[in-house]
């Protein structure tokens, strides 16, 4: 029997949910992904962000669906670091201030 792959965001349908809305909405999503990594900095300092990020993304611009916009490639690996628990509460934080701001999608 084989098994079948999981992506990491695959074990919660409202993170995966989150992972398709910037996914299919990049363009639009940009300002809250934005938000995001500034409540990052505000925590762990831009410094911190950005080491992360040049020891992940890849050589040579890398091919996922992410890796053409700074910005949603930064939310996404750092989304894919951190402990289950805040993938949670951050994807349901995404969700809540999409809400909040009138933005309906899907």
């Amino acid at each position: 029997m084989t098994q079948k792959y999981k992506r990491w965001y695959d074990h919660d349908p409202l993170l995966l949910d989150v992972i398709n809305m910037l996914k299919d909405y990049k363009d639009e999503l940009h300002e809250q992904a934005e938000l995001f990594l500034k409540s990052i900095e505000k925590k762990v300092s831009k410094d911190v962000i950005e080491k992360f990020y040049q020891t992940v993304k890849p050589i040579n611009g890398g091919k996922r669906w992410y890796d053409n916009d700074e910005v949603i490639s930064k939310t996404v690996e750092l989304l894919r670091i951190v402990p289950m628990d805040v993938q949670k509460r951050t994807a349901q934080n995404f969700i809540d201030t999409l809400k909040a701001n009138g933005i309906e999608l899907k």
